[in-house]
């Protein structure tokens, strides 16, 4: 029951934060970026600017789908943010480069994640169905080291949504920075970008979280039944 609780409750806290974060990014969508660009041409200049020029802006379908591939060096803008010229596309496509000058800098959370990301993939892959045995063994036979094998599983995605962390904080930081000394916003549009990546990285904290807080309680399961 109390698993179901602390999912359940960053549920709602994930919906509010993700809430705020569309609010957010449609009123910043309505104010001018200073420098007249598209998404796409912030993207193109950022990337200029840092010595760049083997990595590619592309569009992608969907809503708040960008990204950087490390694997194929695209920075994925999605359709709004590749065409319009507002405060909330500025942000979002300077923080994508962001991730880009990570990479050409050998950044070492992002070079972290990046080894962590076939690992986590198997680990995010059967880590609820190894639990989930775990529990019933532990249960019935009293033997724990099914789910101890599910709880490091578990660790290593929890791991990687603590060392995303930083890798997200550092990229708003590049964009925030390159914004103002390249003329992009000033005064009340760079706090609005501000505004909109500080809410865009709030997602990842309370994935954080939520995840540690998952995690604690396998932990705790576990720690009883030995005791």
């Amino acid at each position: 029951m109390l698993f179901y609780v602390i999912t359940f409750a960053f549920m709602l806290i994930g919906q509010a934060v993700s809430g705020t974060l569309k609010r957010k990014f449609q009123q910043y969508a309505q104010v001018p970026n200073q420098a007249g660009l598209t998404g796409a041409q912030i993207a193109q200049k950022m990337l200029s600017e840092n010595g760049i020029h083997d990595v590619d802006v592309i569009s992608t379908p969907g809503q708040l789908t960008d990204h950087y591939n490390p694997q194929k060096k695209t920075v994925n803008l999605s359709d709004w943010v590749y065409a319009e010229r507002s405060v909330a596309a500025a942000a979002v496509a300077a923080h994508e480069v962001g991730h880009a000058v990570q990479h050409a800098n050998a950044y070492t959370w992002l070079t972290f994640r990046s080894k962590m990301v076939p690992t986590v993939q198997f680990s995010s892959r059967i880590v609820m169905f190894v639990l989930l045995a775990g529990l019933a063994i532990q249960a019935f036979a009293g033997n724990p080291l099914v789910l101890l094998f599910g709880i490091v599983l578990f660790g290593i995605t929890t791991l990687f949504t603590i060392v995303t962390l930083p890798v997200e904080f550092d990229a708003s930081n590049r964009a925030l920075a390159w914004m103002t000394t390249s003329g992009v916003t000033a005064g009340r549009e760079h706090d609005q970008a501000k505004d909109a990546l500080k809410w865009a990285a709030m997602t990842y904290v309370v994935a954080a979280l939520s995840s540690v807080a998952q995690l604690l309680y396998f932990v705790m399961l576990f720690m009883g039944r030995r005791d």
